[in-house]
């Protein structure tokens, strides 16, 4: 049958270690043979904060990134964050409105006119409670609704593409060239356009995937964050949002979108800081990107600590030969052969390329400009 056999496809593709992209594109064509559709996104998440960090699109532009982005975050209905609350994490457009879908704004305003789509499912890509991603399928004309077989499925391999997607993560060598150098900022007026930018705004922007800054639009990770600034300053998100990125480089970097706040006391223009992520932010990150279990990840952080098998056996209240199988496990997944590879691939993949560059200490306490 074509859902089983997509279904066995789709398992044999998120265990192949590809990078997010492809990964991407091959699972939307496996999909397409058991659930037809006019048009795709796939996005990937921050686990922590659900914000979207990068899409791959099938049948979409980019050029519309910024009223996506708008609908998606700023106008008050439902959107992927909420989706993830929807049992099975999973739901329809349709569904959400009861078929009424002129009461939906981002299709009144924008899915119908811009691309005539007549449905739209959303999937969370849930792996071990967290959210890897989200997938967003379109269907076009009036009679387009998916039907609750579809749903069903659609929910039954949500898992697999957040397989394929958490490890897509961390796939694929790190350059360690064309890395920007310390803290970015951008401030994005009311109406999406950047009105100032810092010294090293450019290099982040483009190391992020986006062109040369003020000759098109940032890249829908920094405009989906924009939004959900405003999205906080209108009171209807809990808390600052950030998100963890990593740029074309290998670079990760932590971007945040904090609105500002006129005299009068109305929110008016966001700024986005980028920088580059301290150890402490990315290694958990990094780590449940291998797909180790909760106790590998215990044994992973006592091995970065420092920690000997004698010790970490104490420590986990294990035996030496059940941490010696945790860490054969921890290597296989991970695609290394030592503590020592080990360390280097979590922890100083990011790291390394400026120590060998001989960059020094800032007073910050951070990596300054190799000279």
């Amino acid at each position: 049958m074509p859902a089983e056999r997509a279904r066995a496809q789709l398992s044999g593709l998120a265990a192949a270690g590809l990078d997010a992209p492809v990964f991407a594109a091959g699972a939307i064509e496996i999909l397409r043979a058991a659930l037809p559709f006019s048009a795709a996104c796939l996005a990937t998440t921050d686990p922590a904060t659900e914000l979207i960090t990068s899409t791959v699109k099938w049948q979409l532009t980019d050029e519309n990134d910024e009223e996506w982005a708008h609908q998606e975050y700023e106008v008050e209905q439902y959107n992927s964050i909420d989706v993830a609350r929807r049992p099975g994490g999973v739901t329809t457009a349709t569904q959400e409105t009861g078929g009424d879908l002129a009461s939906l704004r981002r299709f009144s305003e924008f899915f119908v006119p811009r691309y005539g789509f007549g449905d739209e499912l959303r999937a969370t890509s849930t792996v071990d409670g967290a959210v890897w991603g989200f997938v967003a399928l379109f269907r076009d004309g009036p009679n387009a609704a998916f039907t609750p077989a579809e749903l069903e499925f659609a929910s039954s391999v949500s898992s697999l593409f957040g397989r394929g997607l958490r490890s897509g993560l961390v796939a694929g060598a790190v350059a360690g060239d064309g890395a920007a150098d310390g803290p970015a900022v951008i401030v994005v007026d009311s109406a999406g356009e950047i009105v100032q930018a810092g010294i090293g705004a450019a290099a982040r922007v483009e190391d992020l995937g986006g062109p040369p800054l003020g000759t098109g639009p940032l890249p829908f990770a920094l405009v989906a964050l924009v939004g959900a600034g405003r999205r906080y300053a209108a009171g209807r998100l809990g808390t600052l949002p950030r998100t963890r990125l990593r740029a074309r480089s290998g670079q990760w970097v932590v971007a945040h979108a904090s609105p500002l706040t006129s005299r009068d006391g109305h929110s008016t223009d966001v700024v986005l800081t980028i920088e580059e992520a301290r150890p402490p932010e990315i290694v958990p990150l990094v780590v449940a990107a291998f797909g180790l279990t909760p106790r590998e990840q215990e044994v992973v952080r006592l091995v970065l600590q420092g920690s000997d098998t004698a010790e970490i056996a104490r420590t986990l209240h294990l035996s030496r030969y059940t941490v010696q199988d945790h860490l054969k496990s921890v290597f296989d997944k991970v695609g290394v052969r030592s503590r020592r590879e080990l360390t280097a691939r979590v922890f100083f993949d990011q790291y390394a390329p400026r120590l060998a560059a001989g960059s020094g200490v800032a007073p910050s306490g951070w990596f300054a400009p190799a000279v």
